[in-house]
């Protein structure tokens, strides 16, 4: 019989104890069991650490100590991870029900297949349940890079082997360091991305890249330039990557 995946689910925190807790709750209820918690803390100075410690299980990685931001906190996750898969649950994010990362692992079932993606729904910081944005990420295609097609981050799975041959996170983004490294690895033509036409992730809204119009501004201008460094042409691909934010919303309100 063949050994069940391995999961590296990596969270980086800082002063997230409101949060993080529900998160590492979501992960704890999957139904698939070979799974590894990283948690990668940048010295939080509420009670963060005591609450993520009190959760984890033996298995499970716990460092708390200061980082430069929220890219080298995943960069010193993925350099910890110990699965054959690594996957990303922000600190104030919830998967979406109890089998999220069993209907991931089915989709590595073919072993052509190097990173899997599904949907996201941005929710309510005080109401989970109430849906902000419902972003359904669609079947992949390379071409849809051009214009500015990008699945959401938090639904992302990649083989490890995979990070370690592309790298991680470039520093030089704060916001858009998610999707640079995205463009950088979908681009590859080596191996199959699958989509997993479902949510899997729930977002809370207020994070680093939706928290305020300064962010949301920083974030355009770091776009551009992983466009530029990345052979996207912004002046086609942010047009089109900000509008098709529109029917997110109108799907949200509808449902």
């Amino acid at each position: 019989m063949d050994k069940p995946l391995t999961f590296s689910v990596i969270t980086a925190c800082f002063n997230s104890q409101a949060t993080i807790g529900e998160a590492i709750v979501t992960l704890k209820q999957q139904t698939w069991s070979d799974v590894e918690h990283v948690v990668i803390d940048g010295a939080s100075k509420d009670a963060t650490v005591v609450i993520a410690r009190s959760t984890l299980g033996d298995s499970d990685v716990l460092v708390s100590e200061p980082d430069f931001g929220i890219y080298d906190a995943l960069n010193k996750g993925i350099a910890q991870a110990r699965g054959e898969v690594i996957g990303f649950l922000h600190s104030d994010d919830l998967y979406a029900h109890t089998d999220v990362l069993s209907r991931v692992a089915a989709c590595f079932n073919d072993p052509g297949v190097g990173a899997v993606y599904g949907d996201l729904q941005y929710v309510e910081a005080a109401n989970t349940e109430r849906v902000i944005r419902h972003w359904s990420a669609g079947t992949f295609n390379r071409d849809k890079l051009k214009f500015g097609w990008m699945p959401p981050h938090p639904t992302f799975f990649m083989r490890r082997e995979l990070y370690q041959e592309m790298g991680g996170f470039d520093l030089a983004y704060r916001i858009a360091g998610d999707y640079d490294a995205m463009l950088r690895y979908l681009k590859n033509e080596k191996f199959k991305v699958a989509y997993l036409p479902e949510v899997l992730v729930k977002m809370r809204v207020g994070g680093a890249s939706n928290g305020s119009v300064r962010q949301i501004l920083r974030k355009s201008r770091e776009d551009i330039t992983a466009m530029r460094n990345n052979g996207i042409n912004p002046l086609v691909a942010l047009p089109c990557k900000n509008i098709s934010k529109v029917p997110q919303f109108i799907k949200a309100r509808l449902s």
